[in-house]
């Protein structure tokens, strides 16, 4: 199983009374040149990217981190950019810390995580903090794992369902 890594580029420059930071994301046709440069003294990573040129004083960070292969929390706030502009299908579990079949459940969506790993992408919300988007879906028994294919909910399993029936949903929408 490959694991794809996302970066969060910054070029950090030396201001007088701290440090000002310019976020940039990277672009398909930038390259990395490893070894790395450095460009100040420190102990972060600092490398240059081919579009970007080297400027005295300044450095350019890489914070990688794997985010493909976990299941990641979701919120009324971050609900639209990560489940409905996902460019995968979605599937997104409902739980609360106090529901036993939630907890059951949990270590099934992890694996399937890992299992999926750039296939689909897979969340979790905690109903007890984001009630406005379990109430908009419907959501009236937890667990509830949705599945989601274009911004559009495809399909509901409601109850601690076994690995294999949520296996089998997951293929249904990435044959289609």
């Amino acid at each position: 199983m490959s694991v794809k890594i996302s970066c969060q580029v910054s070029t950090v420059f030396g201001v007088r009374g701290g440090v000002v930071h310019s976020h940039s994301p990277f672009l398909s046709k930038e390259r990395l040149h490893l070894p790395t440069t450095i460009c100040s003294k420190g102990p972060n990573i600092s490398f240059s990217l081919s579009s970007i040129r080297r400027c005295q004083g300044s450095r350019i960070i890489c914070k990688a981190r794997e985010a493909v292969d976990e299941v990641q929390v979701v919120t009324d706030s971050s609900w639209n950019n990560m489940v409905i502009g996902s460019e995968n299908p979605a599937l997104v579990e409902f739980w609360a810390p106090w529901c036993g079949p939630c907890r059951m459940i949990a270590p099934v969506v992890d694996e399937l995580a890992k299992e999926y790993a750039g296939k689909i992408q897979c969340f979790k919300l905690n109903t007890d903090d984001c009630p406005s988007i379990a109430t908009q879906y419907g959501i009236r028994s937890i667990p509830t794992v949705l599945f989601f294919k274009n911004g559009e909910r495809k399909e509901s399993i409601i109850g601690a369902v076994p690995k294999s029936t949520l296996t089998a949903t997951i293929e249904k929408y990435l044959e289609m």
